[in-house]
């Protein structure tokens, strides 16, 4: 099904989001970004949903947000709109991504700038075409970041490398993306689907709950103190444990063979 110019597929355990405005180069618009939450957030109650694949349609991935469409030559709007606007948009949108217990695998060929580069990177794992371009456009434009740039940027590279990313504007190629940390891995262009794929299949095979619940782990540890965090591990640990996957996963290694979770 293809609506507002993104297109959801459901493929056994998979749901399968692809931008599909190759001739904007998968620029996102509103209604775009509407879709993408509305579709992560029902992929969280979904019982049979157990891995989320997000690409792009054509040669891109996505080149960012398109500010041509939105300036659509009507009255300006009030001071303040930026900052109405944003948390129930593309910020929404990025911390869905982040927080979905469900894992989000990326597959990233040509442009990934701004809004895309940070749908990327939010995600759990991210496989790029060697080839591909990560860039932050924003102060070459004269603004800043938004979209959670300066939270996820820093955190997958460090500093000083997210300074040269976010401050300098320097595009980065899938390999050098890889090398800094930015994204999991970089293939050659023909594979990327097939290695997206691949670790899709494999996500959506495992252990759904435990999955789900180790990205909460990763996700909410790094702005709590330890004792906090222990806290959730001990809460993570209690839930998993009482999944069906759990007893699975007990009795292949009681009879050693690899186990054959179900995702419950």
């Amino acid at each position: 099904m293809t609506t507002n110019g993104l297109d959801v597929e459901r493929d056994g355990a998979l749901l399968r989001l692809t931008l599909d405005r190759p001739g904007q180069r998968n620029a996102l618009d509103d209604a775009m970004t509407g879709a993408l939450i509305a579709e992560l957030e029902a992929a969280n109650t979904d019982e049979a949903v157990r891995a989320i694949v997000l690409t792009g349609r054509g040669e891109d991935f996505c080149a960012g947000f398109d500010l041509a469409t939105r300036d659509g030559g009507g009255p300006r709007p009030r001071p303040g709109s930026i900052q109405r606007r944003l948390p129930a948009q593309a910020h929404r949108l990025v911390a869905t991504v982040c927080t979905v217990q469900v894992p989000v695998v990326a597959g990233v060929r040509g442009w990934a700038a701004g809004i895309g580069l940070h749908l990327a990177v939010a995600a759990d794992f991210c496989v790029a075409a060697d080839d591909a371009q990560f860039w932050e456009p924003f102060t070459a434009r004269g603004f800043t970041p938004d979209s959670g740039g300066t939270w996820l940027v820093p955190r997958r590279v460090g500093v000083t490398r997210a300074n040269e990313i976010l401050v300098l504007g320097r595009k980065l190629s899938g390999v050098e993306a890889a090398e800094w940390g930015l994204v999991h891995t970089a293939v050659e262009p023909d594979q990327v689907a097939a290695t997206t794929d691949a670790l899709a299949a494999r996500l959506a095979n495992g252990p759904t709950v435990a999955l789900g619940l180790t990205k909460w782990l990763v996700h909410t540890g790094a702005g709590l103190d330890l004792e906090r965090h222990l806290a959730n591990e001990a809460f993570a640990l209690e839930l998993s444990s009482r999944s069906a996957d759990f007893r699975e996963g007990l009795a292949a290694l009681r009879e050693r063979r690899e186990p054959r979770f179900e995702g419950r």
